[in-house]
């Protein structure tokens, strides 16, 4: 009896491996590909999924996927923001690699334009508007500076803050730069208007020292010894 088992096995052994190696080379193939979009550009973080091996695969940065499939297989692309995809492995496909390249389909949906707004209605709109708000100290003291800049010059130039007169200094200083282009700086040592204001503020006292009297030295009184008896 055991001959007989041995001998069917010895002579079923060379046809099993044979089945077994010709359902191995013709179940798996290697599926690999760049997914892109509909402008060409590479799509990452895309689900490759095997729905009859159960095995799934990721997308890299450059849209390379690879995943392992079989014949009559059929294989899911899902990624956010994009249609979902599918392709089928033909049950008759001989070779063990196949190409497939995938261009997946945008999924925007265009919605109206919402504004936000904190006030529930138009009531609390109308308050909040109303109600007094505190200032701000620093826009206080900018508006502070700002007026004593204003009062400053006025006073000290004597000439009014405008656009009209801010134009009018440009021009003039435009002017000036256009007139002593390419000229030395003028020297007032050779000037003889500036030697004569000079000699003028010198016999008015611009050099002499301003007058400083001497403090008075206090006055010391005796007092006066008491007459002897």
């Amino acid at each position: 009896m055991n001959r007989i088992l041995y001998t069917a096995i010895f002579l079923l052994l060379p046809h099993i491996s044979l089945t077994c190696q010709e359902n191995g080379n013709e179940r798996f193939v290697q599926l690999s590909g760049i997914i892109t979009d509909q402008a060409r550009r590479p799509v990452q973080g895309v689900a490759v999924i095997s729905r009859k091996l159960h095995r799934a695969a990721v997308s890299e940065r450059t849209g390379i996927y690879s995943i392992t499939t079989t014949p009559g297989d059929t294989v899911l692309f899902r990624a956010i923001g994009y249609k979902r995809y599918h392709t089928v492995i033909p049950s008759d496909y001989p070779d063990r690699h196949c190409m497939a390249d995938i261009i997946l389909e945008t999924d925007t949906i265009l919605i109206q334009e919402v504004k936000i707004l904190p006030w529930k209605t138009y009531s609390e709109f109308l308050a909040d508007i109303a109600k007094e708000r505190e200032k701000d100290p620093t826009v206080e003291y900018m508006n502070e500076n700002l007026a004593s800049i204003y009062v400053a010059i006025t006073n000290d130039v004597n000439v009014g803050i405008s656009p009209e007169a801010g134009y009018k200094s440009v021009m003039e200083q435009n002017f000036s730069a256009m007139t002593t282009r390419n000229m030395y700086p003028v020297n007032n040592l050779l000037n003889p208007m500036a030697w004569v204001k000079f000699v003028h503020e010198v016999r008015n006292g611009l050099l002499k020292n301003k007058t400083f009297k001497k403090p008075e030295p206090a006055k010391v009184v005796k007092k006066k010894k008491p007459a002897k008896k």
